[in-house]
This record gives structure tokens, sequence and C-alpha cells, in this order.
């Protein structure tokens, strides 16, 4: 099958969420969009944002399904009292996963 029509397929299965920084006194922004599966629960699609917006085996932004937008040349890892937006809908991360504000 041809490759654009291969990746044109696999976004028909996956969409957007915002990851909001705004723990630790910070102003709310959005740092970054990350793409995560469409067809799942969304404490999966929370869950998918948090891990790939953390800093594992390499710098977060480097992972293929986040696009970054933040000015800087780094960001910090996702954390405690940050925020991701799923379609209209807003949650903070908490210390035992994900209460929708």
């Amino acid at each position: 099958m041809n490759e654009a029509l291969t990746k044109n397929y696999e976004k028909t299965l996956k969409e957007q969420v915002a990851v909001i920084h705004a723990a630790f006194g910070e102003e709310p922004r959005t740092v970054a969009f990350v793409e995560v599966p469409k067809n799942v629960v969304v404490d999966q699609k929370l869950e998918t944002a948090f891990r790939l917006t953390n800093n594992i085996n390499r710098a977060w932004w480097e992972n293929e399904e986040v696009t970054p937008v933040f000015p800087e040349q780094g960001c910090r890892s996702t954390s405690v009292g940050d925020m991701v937006l799923v379609g209209t809908e807003k949650y903070v991360c908490v210390s035992t996963g994900w209460k929708k504000v």
C-alpha cells in the first residue's frame, strides 16, 4: 500500500489532545499537541498524553506523536497540576490519576 495512504489512514484512528502546563504556580500555557488513539476511553488518552510528555529515555518533544508548541529550547515534563484538553473537556493531573475541571 502507498505510504502516504497508510499515514492518512493511521491519522483517522487518532485525535489530538492539548497538554497545558499550569503546575508550580505557572500561568497556564499549551506546550504540546499529542496524538492519542481515538477509540480508547478518556483515561487512556490522558495517560498516553502524560507518558508522551515526560522525559524517560529522551526529551519528550522528540516523540513522534508529539507536536511541541513552546518557544524555549526545552520544556519540563508534565506533572501533577498540569492539564490535558480532550475535545472540549479539561482534566487536571492529580496525585493518583485525573480529575475533570
